[in-house]
């Protein structure tokens, strides 16, 4: 067995993978290591997952106990209601907010304490509704035939004054009424947080009574946030969480081929809008019964929401429904603080179970470093710390196949063509020099997972976003702007070859040449957090492969 060819045939295969993925990736497909595979319909009735309900032609989905027409809630894509109303612009310490009081709608949403991806010196903006771009958080009422209580698109009046938060706490109230109901919508922002209470006081001030439902959705387009890379794809769109089945994110192309599956009734869980770096969602309160929904409104316009009934409600009777709205970056503490499972967002695919450990290290690393470069480096350390065995034992084994090369090469030209012979003479030789000739590829296979696993946490983590490491790296989320980090990685894979035993085939020696170009070229467009990590374990492994294959090669001599 050529134990050089399988190396080589492994770093192809791997290859051809990555390649075959990012295909999969450009067709709208889920990434073979960061999300699930997409399900239809049937598969999902056969899991126990129910498809998504047809919404009436308004795209709101109506649940069952809701009697309410198509026409009782009006698209979001109709004209907008003509107002002389101003937007109402509200800031606390890391966001500012702007309403629309035609349906008391967040219609933007500025990030203070992260940069834009053009500009660093102004904020990222996640929610907005400007030409080409829409990305909005919306609520309202929808009621029994013929009722039309306030919705998403009904003038709302601002009743509140204060528009600066200075205490710990800011409160923004909006109230309309139609169709014999009051609506008081109560937004109420925090210091340093990102989730924001908000509470619907549904008020009957007709004479008869009414069994208004209240619905909560964040409506997007399906376009890729600013910014995205072309080279590495990561998930935008919509997501629904709950107990029974957890996390499932539901791709715009799935929406557009009715294809979509989730839960659609829960009296637990959350909707969001994901995103790199960010997410949008809406979280109900718990143990209130709840239907959801996903529809794709044409114009390139999707949304995502959940819709509660409020019972039926007295004359002059009133009820409130509370529920949280999250518009911020996927900090995994702060959004498991908010609902079991929001953290998910941060998707790690199906190496999480190996992803979760190595986030929750680098965040301890980096409480005492106090720098995500130099928190990076110490956990390769420790990772390679963890693997030394594995890596000896590979090393060894290389270093024990390039000590028999030249003897291999002989078999080579002694047996010429005939396979048999040769791989028996190979198999004696390697038996007489306790050679295992997957010695090199064994330790290499069991260390790949983690691998791939640090890639999505490194990929994934907003703390990498804007933070710098030393000198020209002054953001680990973006590339090399010198690219000096890839030329670096290109050199240590160039001398880890050398260290290699040389493949007799003048053909593999060119392909094991050209790996350096290849890796070292697409690392010139990743994220330098990536590429930092890749440097320093070429580095590691340099010095632990020369240390292994000197002490091999001077055996002879001590034991003379």
């Amino acid at each position: 067995m050529d134990t050089r060819r399988t190396i080589l045939w492994m770093i192809f295969s791997f290859s051809l993978l990555f390649l075959w993925n990012n295909w999969q990736v450009h067709n709208g497909k889920p990434s073979l290591f960061g999300g699930t595979p997409p399900a239809t319909q049937a598969e999902a009735a056969n899991e126990g997952v129910s498809p998504q309900p047809q919404p009436g032609a308004d795209g709101v989905p109506i649940p069952q106990e809701v009697t309410a027409p198509a026409s009782a809630v009006p698209s979001t894509t109709a004209a907008p209601v003509q107002t002389q109303a101003e937007p109402v612009v509200v800031t606390t310490d890391v966001v500012r907010l702007t309403f629309d009081p035609v349906g008391a709608r967040v219609v933007k949403a500025e990030l203070l304490k992260y940069g834009a991806v053009d500009d660093a010196n102004q904020p990222v903006v996640l929610l907005d509704s400007r030409p080409g771009l829409t990305y909005v958080a919306e609520t309202g009422t929808v009621g029994q035939q013929g009722a039309a209580f306030p919705t998403h698109r009904t003038p709302f009046q601002v009743t509140s004054t204060q528009r600066e938060l200075t205490g710990d706490t800011l409160e923004v109230a909006f109230e309309a009424t139609s169709g014999g109901v009051r609506v008081v919508k109560t937004y109420t922002l925090h210091r340093g947080r990102y989730d924001i209470g908000v509470r619907h006081d549904v008020t009957n001030v007709g004479d008869a009574p009414v069994a208004p439902s209240v619905y909560l959705q964040l409506t997007r387009d399906g376009s890729k946030p600013a910014g995205e890379s072309s080279f590495y794809s990561t998930f935008t769109g919509p997501a629904v969480y709950s107990e029974a089945d957890k996390f499932q994110k539901i791709s715009f192309t799935d929406i557009d081929r009715n294809r979509a599956t989730f839960t659609t009734g829960a009296n637990n869980g959350w909707i969001a809008m994901v995103q790199h770096y960010f997410v949008s969602a809406w979280v109900p309160q718990e143990g209130t019964q709840r239907t959801n929904g996903v529809v794709s409104l044409g114009n390139n316009l999707y949304a995502v929401r959940t819709i509660e009934s409020m019972g039926t409600i007295a004359p002059q009777e009133s009820r409130a429904s509370d529920a949280q709205l999250w518009v911020g970056p996927q900090d995994q503490k702060a959004l498991e603080q908010v609902a079991p499972g929001l953290g998910l967002v941060v998707d790690y695919g199906w190496l999480t179970v190996i992803a979760k450990p190595l986030f929750a290290i680098m965040t301890w690393l980096f409480s005492m470093i106090g720098n995500w470069g130099w928190t990076i480096v110490a956990l390769t350390v420790l990772i390679k710390l963890v693997f030394f065995p594995l890596s000896a034992a590979s090393y060894r084994s290389m270093a024990k196949m390039k000590q028999v090369a030249p003897r291999l090469q002989a078999l080579k030209e002694r047996f010429g063509d005939d396979k048999q012979k040769l791989n028996a003479a190979m198999m004696e030789m390697y038996r007489t020099e306790k050679i295992n000739p997957l010695g090199g590829c064994l330790p290499i296979l069991v260390q790949i997972p983690v691998f791939i696993s640090l890639y999505w946490v490194l990929l994934a983590s907003v703390e990498m976003r804007g933070a710098p490491w030393i000198l020209w790296i002054q953001d680990l989320s973006v590339r090399d702007p010198w690219f000096i980090l890839p030329a670096v990685m290109m050199a240590t894979m160039f001398l880890q070859i050398k260290l290699n035993p040389t493949p007799p085939d003048p053909l593999q020696a060119k392909v094991m040449m050209a790996m350096p170009l290849i890796f070292g070229g697409m690392m010139f467009f990743f994220p330098s957090g990536l590429v930092l990590y890749w440097v320093v374990n070429n580095i590691l492994s340099i010095g632990q492969q020369w240390y292994i294959t000197r002490k091999i090669a001077n055996a002879p001599a001590k034991a003379a």
